[in-house]
């Protein structure tokens, strides 16, 4: 079994344990959020899922994600007026994002907590999260500047 099998597996699980009846579109939102490496925004994931579901509204997804959101399957990365996008790898890392096309790339690098708790230190805030972005070129857009 792949590694998307299983979280998709582990995923169903858990919304069933939270009394969550799994409808067809919601295992396929589920589905195309585990197997998207894209962190897909509602929009991207309805018109994936519209040609299969031609009777699902966004209103339906943007419904089911809210719901994994509530339940901790997923998180909602917002970035200024850009529509969220959706991560359903909710452990701890960080995202390299490209200034050219929006792509974003997961990447692991040991929790920066030491300054979470500088940032209690000296703001006297009760930090709750932190995330962090590095920004750049991804190769497809170095390899499209590099051939004009």
């Amino acid at each position: 079994m792949a590694v998307s099998d299983h979280r998709l597996s582990e995923a169903l699980e858990v919304l069933k344990g939270s009394g969550v009846r799994i409808t067809p579109q919601r295992h396929a939102v589920l589905d195309h959020l585990i197997h998207s490496m894209t962190h897909p925004t509602a929009d991207d994931i309805y018109k994936a899922l519209e040609s299969q579901f031609p009777n699902m509204s966004v209103a339906t997804v943007y419904n089911n994600l809210r719901l994994f959101k509530e339940i901790g399957l997923v998180r909602e990365l917002t970035y200024g007026d850009a529509s969220s996008r959706f991560d359903c790898n909710t452990t701890d890392h960080y995202h390299a994002i490209c200034n050219d096309c929006g792509k974003i790339v997961d990447f692991h690098y040991p929790t920066l907590s030491e300054v979470e708790s500088l940032a209690e230190q000296v703001t006297g805030f009760k930090v709750s999260h932190h995330r962090m972005e590095v920004y750049g070129s991804c190769e497809t857009c170095q390899l499209k500047k590099q051939a004009h």
